[in-house]
């Protein structure tokens, strides 16, 4: 299939050569094309420039974009879309006052989510999953992570990965899988933590290893759940078995997890809505990702990750949803894009800059995804007429994209 995209507006995250991350003050520059076109071969593609050097070329497709906006496809590095059910009733719970954390001690919280998931077939944990990935790729999604962590026993971890393995599979998007068991301590170990840490170093990660079911691995490094030195001996543990570590780290304390991620060389950080000065210290000179996750803050009401002191220290950023049951029940990349730009006070160029190039860095992808350059993945974005690309984090309740492309591939739109 070739595609031919003409008469562009504006092409966003044009690079001659492929960079793979963008930092600090680079993070303020968003290269663009003016009145361009765009070639895509099969998944690929394969040139683009300005209307003016334009020379005939016979594709099957042919898109006019007159007025419209192309740029690549979101890529989202932090989600938790494989689940079952909903925590819709702790929505209300807090509402009425409750805290995140008082929710969780009174056995609700990641420990519900477990409980259901537990007891709902792979089949089905398959076609809910499935509606919520096929949604996200409407709204602009073409790369994404998705963890465990709901299942919290051998068996429905496994479960959890296998449903991840076959979505990988059978969907267009470019997916990458994380092992989270260590999200939350299950009821039965709330007494002897540590012999549920020792249950995901000794057994479960060298059994998903032996699969060859998940990329990376994770832990929820904070108070009430697992502290420094659990998160080290599991970071570790995965480290052997050929996982990279990631972690979940000052989403409510900030105490040292920044730099121990960094001493294990963490592909991310990812949360960082608590910052200390050390934190940011601690990720100078390194070759790891600070993620933001604006929805989470939007919907628990809690602060927001300090993306200028991040930024305006040299470091890179990444923007990702959160996508879950609990904390962020959304996955739509838009709404991160726009809350980054108005809570966050990054600017329209940062914000795009950190949903494209640099998260797919923070899964290990953007060698191939998050930009527009020759020879990388044909994921697109065309959006409506629009006046700028301003609009899309000003116009936040809008939805201003027209036609998505993943891997080559155009999206039906869902009626």
């Amino acid at each position: 299939m070739s595609i031919l995209i003409k008469n562009i507006k504006e092409l966003l995250q044009v690079r001659e050569t492929n960079v793979t991350i963008v930092k600090g003050e680079d993070m303020k520059t968003l290269p663009t094309l003016k009145n361009a076109y765009l070639i895509i071969e099969n998944d690929t593609i394969v040139e683009y420039g300005p209307m003016s050097e334009y020379t005939e070329y016979e594709a099957e497709e042919v898109i006019d974009a007159t007025g419209k906006i192309v740029l690549p496809a979101w890529c989202d590095s932090h989600t938790h879309i494989v689940y079952a059910g909903d925590r819709s009733q702790e929505f209300v719970d807090r509402i009425n006052g409750l805290t995140y954390e008082e929710i969780a001690e009174r056995g609700g919280g990641i420990l519900n989510s477990a409980e259901v998931l537990q007891n709902t077939s792979e089949e089905e944990l398959y076609q809910q999953s499935l509606v919520r990935l096929n949604r996200v790729m409407q709204l602009g999604t073409g790369a994404i992570e998705i963890k465990s962590g709901y299942g919290l026993t051998v068996e429905a971890e496994m479960k959890m990965l296998r449903v991840i393995k076959r979505l990988k599979k059978e969907s267009l998007a470019a997916i990458k899988t994380t092992l989270l068991a260590a999200h939350a301590v299950p009821r039965e170990y709330k007494a002897n933590k540590t012999k549920y840490v020792d249950l995901i170093v000794s057994e479960m990660i060298p059994e998903v290893a032996k699969a060859n079911l998940a990329d990376f691995v994770d832990v929820f490094c904070e108070k009430g759940y697992f502290d420094l030195e659990d998160t080290d001996r599991i970071l570790a543990a995965g480290t052997v078995h050929g996982m990279t570590p990631k972690i979940h780290v000052n989403q409510f304390n900030a105490f040292g997890g920044v730099a121990l991620a960094v001493e294990h060389n963490a592909r991310s950080v990812d949360h960082l809505e608590e910052m200390r000065p050390e934190d940011i210290e601690a990720l100078k000179g390194s070759d790891t990702m600070p993620v933001a996750l604006p929805s989470c803050s939007y919907f628990l009401s809690i602060p927001y990750s300090p993306a200028r002191q991040i930024i305006d220290a040299g470091l890179p950023l990444a923007l990702a949803t959160d996508y879950n049951p609990g904390s962020t029940p959304s996955g739509n990349m838009n709404f991160v894009v726009s809350t980054a730009c108005i809570k966050l006070r990054m600017t329209p160029e940062e914000a795009i800059n950190a949903a494209t190039i640099n998260g797919a860095y923070a899964m290990g992808l953007s060698n191939q995804y998050g930009s527009i350059c020759r020879g990388k993945k044909a994921n697109i974005i065309i959006t409506k007429e629009i006046a700028s690309y301003n609009n899309l984090p000003y116009a936040f309740g809008d939805n201003l994209i027209e036609t998505v492309i993943v891997r080559g591939k155009i999206l039906k739109k869902e009626v």
